[in-house]
């Protein structure tokens, strides 16, 4: 029986989707089912999936509802223990799915594992091992830009990035599927976190190899639907899974880091998109779902929190 499915989001995927899929076909395993879900794309990416890979599963959604949606139909349709996501404008190293399972069986806490994600471009340097969260309230790549042998061990890491990772479907049903509030950007920070709160641990992998072109859909790297986007749901996860007595603690350093970014929009001609995704982002935490506070975490919010100021202190060192 198959231990894992491949998920692929695909949203006007027309001109990665090809090279994503074959580079499926040459992996160390052969044992796994791949499901495409897609967000009503109007390019000719569906057609491709249908007429050219017949032992692909195509879910064609109603509309675009975003990659947190995809992922969760994507999920609902597999019957596997373990679950990867990949970006549709990636390619795997034919290592990759064995090495993303076998890393996530070595223990049973283990969550998620997260890829060694190399840039398409420049494929010497990282474009993410694993993603980290500060106190600043920002979510950050660990390793981008940085040449990518400086990344070889395996480690924790704060969460995994959902453009190349594996999920266990158990923890998933205890923690919840991946918040559809989000629609797109930061919703693997967001389930990371969770699962952190309940003592889970996120992995980084080295030896599981993925490259990835970026933006590929959104089309760069700075634009008025990300920025609104990731603004929005920046303030979310704060709010979301946070405590209060949490949010009390780290609101001088979150009112610098929103501050920061406010100011760096600003300068960078994207102010008003960023100011309306915070203001969105408050409306939504109303509407939204507080994740429930237990004493029992107890110890797994300390844990958090100091890693919390930890990544602050290892990014402001880095921007200096």
């Amino acid at each position: 029986m198959n231990e894992v499915t491949v998920i692929i989001p695909n949203y006007r995927g027309e001109k990665y989707i090809r090279d994503c899929l074959d580079s499926l076909k040459d992996q160390t395993i052969k044992d796994f089912r791949v499901i495409v879900v897609d967000n009503m794309s109007k390019d000719g990416s569906t057609d491709i999936v249908k007429n050219e890979y017949p032992d692909v599963t195509l879910i064609e959604l109603s509309d675009n509802f975003g990659f947190s949606r995809a992922v969760n139909e994507g999920i609902k349709a597999s019957d596997t223990p373990f679950v990867i996501l990949m970006n549709n404008d990636t390619k795997a190293d034919r290592g990759f799915v064995e090495n993303l399972l076998s890393t996530i069986k070595e223990d049973e806490k283990i969550f998620s594992v997260s890829s060694k994600m190399l840039q398409l471009m420049k494929p010497d340097r990282i474009d993410g091992a694993g993603d980290l969260y500060c106190a600043f309230g920002w979510a950050f790549a660990r390793g981008k830009n940085k040449r990518s042998h400086r990344y070889s061990s395996k480690t924790d890491v704060f969460s995994a990035c959902g453009g190349g990772a594996i999920y266990r479907r158990k923890i998933l049903d205890e923690i919840g599927w991946f918040d559809e509030f989000h629609f797109a950007y930061l919703e693997d920070i967001d389930i990371g976190y969770r699962a952190r709160i309940m003592g889970y641990r996120n992995v980084y992998c080295p030896d599981a190899v993925i490259y990835h072109l970026g933006s590929g859909v959104s089309g760069s790297r700075y634009n008025d639907f990300k920025v609104r986007l990731s603004a929005r749901n920046n303030m979310y996860i704060v709010m979301k899974n946070m405590p209060s007595l949490q949010i009390l603690i780290n609101l001088p350093f979150l009112l610098f880091g929103f501050g920061i970014k406010a100011l760096f929009f600003i300068f960078t001609g994207y102010g008003r998109p960023y100011l309306s995704g915070i203001k969105r982002g408050y409306i939504l935490c109303r509407e939204g779902r507080k994740f429930p506070y237990s004493s029992k975490n107890l110890k797994n919010y300390a844990r958090i929190q100091l890693e919390l100021w930890f990544n602050m202190i290892r990014r402001f060192t880095d921007l200096i």
